[in-house]
């Protein structure tokens, strides 16, 4: 979690919400790291996520990813929660929940249905607090900059 930190850091300095992600394969080889940028890569769907396995498909030569673990600092959105079950991903840990996109605990509970044909083990709370500071820090320093001077 400690690398999709970094990753989540590298986003907000570009001005992207700061999330970052990361695929190891089952013995913790780091396979793909990612951070979001829709607004850099003018792509709607360019959530760290998404990036991450977009990458490590190329680089593993096969969409699907069974055997890996994505660690990724917030809450997966429905977007990246359906990218996660067609890639077949076998674990999902994340840090802290999202209050108005999250998928798993949050807004929507898509796993609790029973619908889908794959559902990847949940960790939920890594460096909770660290993750959701640097939300709350990147979102902070925003309103500030938008405030008219007094």
């Amino acid at each position: 979690m400690r690398r999709a930190l970094e990753e989540a850091r590298k986003s907000a300095a570009l001005g992207e919400v700061p999330v970052g992600a990361v695929l190891v394969d089952d013995s913790d080889r780091l396979i793909a790291a990612g951070h979001n940028q829709p607004i850099g890569a003018r792509d709607p769907s360019a959530h760290a996520e998404i990036v991450v396995l977009r990458a490590a498909a190329q680089k593993l030569g096969n969409y699907r990813l069974p055997g890996c673990t994505l660690y990724v600092t917030i809450e997966p959105c429905v977007m990246c929660v359906g990218a996660l079950v067609h890639a077949r991903v076998r674990r999902l840990v994340y840090g802290a929940a999202e209050p108005k996109t999250g998928a798993i605990e949050s807004t929507h509970r898509l796993f609790e249905s029973g619908e889908f044909n794959h559902r990847p083990e949940i960790a939920s709370g890594v460096l909770a607090d660290e993750c959701a500071q640097l939300m709350t820090d990147f979102f902070t320093a925003r309103r500030k900059l938008k405030k008219p001077a007094d």
